[in-house]
């Protein structure tokens, strides 16, 4: 490889990670290239990509960002699986293709430039999606709402219940 190819390589990888909101290590035992495919798809449907790269030009890439921890993992036939939106959807993809898939072993990673190990990444996959965490937000920020209405209305449900009450005991002694 050429220096210029190597440079554009570099700079290629580094605007991954630059972009990235989760970068993972996964060891190849041997994947085939239909299941290699069928992980790339998996990844690119929520946003993520699976990446094959030499660990000398990937460790010159993480020089400049925030994941140059990332390079003290770097070791064997790894592939970068990088996150650009959902970290934890990623996570959750990769992690359900390694056990599917016994030939890719997670080795870590990192989520917004602090490294976690295999561990971490297991983790991050047993969280909640990020749209699970929105409706969840959505839901406690509307429950204070919800109380200050109940109460502002209780009131004036007591003195309606307490109306109907005196009315009714009218009509009964009247009859």
């Amino acid at each position: 490889m050429k220096r210029e190819e190597k440079d554009g390589v570099i700079t290629a990888i580094r605007e991954r990670f630059e972009k990235a909101s989760v970068a993972l290590l996964a060891t190849n035992r041997g994947l085939t290239v239909a299941q290699a495919n069928r992980l790339r798809q998996t990844l690119r449907r929520i946003g993520g990509e699976y990446k094959v790269a030499k660990h000398t030009l990937t460790r010159r890439a993480l020089e400049e960002t925030r994941y140059r921890e990332l390079g003290k993992l770097l070791r064997g036939p790894q592939g970068l699986v990088f996150g650009f939106t959902d970290p934890v959807a990623v996570a959750k993809a990769l992690v359900d293709f390694s056990n599917e898939v016994d030939r890719l072993q997670i080795d870590g990673g990192a989520v917004e430039g602090q490294v976690v190990a295999a561990d971490g990444v297991k983790a991050l996959a047993s969280m909640p999606d990020l749209p699970s965490l929105q409706r969840r937000l959505a839901g406690l920020m509307r429950s204070p709402a919800d109380r200050v209405a109940a109460m502002a209305l209780a009131p004036a449900q007591r003195l309606a219940g307490a109306i109907a009450t005196l009315v009714k005991g009218l009509e009964d002694s009247g009859s």
